[in-house]
């Protein structure tokens, strides 16, 4: 009775080995057949920057209006769009293209030509200007490493543009934050990537400027054998963007997903410009998910580097590593970070190169996710809808980040993802090793029951 259990145990053992190679056989040619190896196996499509004259809500009645008769526009708690003018005629306007006016003093005519004498003055690392539309101010900015001297010359130079320019001191420096977005490494350091791009044929990480030279080579893992890409151009100091050509030409499943941490990501839909007021979030690979609002545009910061100029200003907060990474909201791409003061225990000011602009510059498009149900990407929000209100923005879409850049995760991680081959390997090993067991012990058993029946025999 006992010989026979064991045959039974012996050949389910065998047909559950024999069934784990089968299996496992599977499992392997499923995870290959499933690999993105073509471009078109790869969800996404494109998005191109709007016309850089009628982005924002407002833009239409302030571009019909002209630069003297108003002074910016920006979103209101409400989520309305309030425009800054001049006289009551063009308030009228306003009013009949459903936004609220606000009389303001000073004309963006008065802005530019602030901004334009603040430029030619001696240039100061460590200071920076921007066009405050709510305050109806031009805000002259210098953090701690402007000695008394500069920020004296700097006073009088304000002081003769006249009394809508004000001086402020910050605390920190004004710094690019290299050290958003998965990180990528190199010799340079540490940055973050920001948004999936393309001219048509090969794909590119866009990120910021300042983090390396054209010929830069960078890592997803701190060892330099995960290789992403090079560093093919960009502009930096002037601009703040550059771009990153995958080592293998294409990005990868997820192109049109950003990092968000946790594992988690945010869909992708549009690309557009910001507007004042905005509730935006923005991701690095040091501080992970961040809120804040759009404070200031077409800000000039000099940093020891250089001037950047046509800047988004956050007091959103940002810290060395977090350069390049995704500023985005309802899932528009808006920018990528730049530099900045303060870090995210005390607060902080954060500056962003528009991502409009680089997409023009460079020629390139926008890769985008599809929808949540896997169809086509929810369409950009169009002007005259202005956004949402800033307590009621969220993100985005949210997805799995899986994909986005060369899987820096564990082996253990990689053998258990099950759509790679390592669980089929894994099914196959085990098969082999309890079918090869099955066939030790019965042999061995065999042996046995010889010797047994040979020594009763012979004594």
């Amino acid at each position: 009775m006992r010989h026979a259990r064991r045959r039974v145990v012996r050949r389910v053992t065998r047909l559950a080995a024999v069934g784990g190679l089968l299996l496992g056989g599977t499992m392997v040619t499923h995870a290959v057949a499933s690999e993105p190896g073509t471009p078109d196996a790869v969800p996404f499509s494109t998005a191109s920057p709007p016309d850089a004259h009628a982005s924002g809500p407002g833009a239409d009645v302030v571009q019909r209006l002209g630069t003297s008769r108003t002074a910016g526009s920006w979103v209101g708690e409400d989520g309305r769009t309030v425009v800054a003018v001049t006289d009551e005629e063009a308030a009228a306007e306003v009013r009949a293209a459903g936004a609220e006016p606000r009389m303001v003093r000073h004309s963006m005519d008065d802005f530019d030509s602030a901004t334009r004498t603040l430029s030619s003055a001696p240039r100061v690392p460590g200071t920076a200007w921007m066009k405050d539309y709510r305050s109806n101010q031009v805000v002259v900015r210098a953090d701690s490493t402007v000695s008394e001297d500069d920020w004296s010359s700097l006073t009088e130079v304000a002081d003769g543009i006249g009394d809508f320019v004000t001086m402020e001191r910050v605390g920190g420096t004004f710094t690019t934050r290299l050290a958003g977005g998965l990180p990528v490494l190199s010799t340079a350091g540490r940055c973050s990537a920001g948004f999936n791009v393309t001219d048509g044929r090969r794909e590119f990480i866009l990120t910021a400027g300042h983090c390396g030279p054209q010929g830069s080579v960078w890592f997803s893992d701190d060892g330099g054998r995960k290789k992403v890409g090079t560093t093919v151009g960009g502009s930096f100091p002037g601009d703040d963007y550059s771009l990153i050509a995958y080592e293998g030409g294409k990005a990868g499943e997820n192109a049109g997903v950003v990092a968000v941490g946790g594992g988690k990501g945010v869909r992708i839909t549009g690309v557009a410009d910001p507007t004042v007021g905005q509730r935006i979030f923005r991701s690095g690979s040091t501080s992970g998910l961040r809120d804040g609002e759009v404070t200031a545009l077409d800000v000039t910061v000099n940093y020891p580097e250089g001037t950047v100029g046509g800047l988004i200003e956050s007091d959103v907060c940002a810290e060395p590593g977090d350069s390049g990474g995704p500023m985005f909201s309802e899932g528009v791409a808006l920018g990528v970070t730049s530099g900045g003061s303060g870090d995210c225990r005390s607060g902080g000011i954060t500056y962003f190169q528009p991502l409009t602009k680089a997409l023009a510059d460079l020629d390139l498009k926008l890769i985008v996710a599809p929808g949540a149900d896997g169809g086509s990407p929810s369409p950009e929000p169009s002007q005259g809808q202005g956004v949402a209100a800033p307590d009621a923005a969220t993100p985005g879409s949210s997805t799995s980040v899986r994909g986005i850049l060369p899987d820096p995760s564990t082996l253990v991680s990689r053998l258990a993802d099950p759509r790679n081959v390592g669980p089929g390997l894994l099914v196959m090993g085990g098969s082999l090793v309890a079918l090869v067991a099955s066939r030790w012990i019965r042999a061995e058993q065999d042996r046995k029951a010889y010797r047994r029946q040979y020594s009763e025999m012979w004594g």
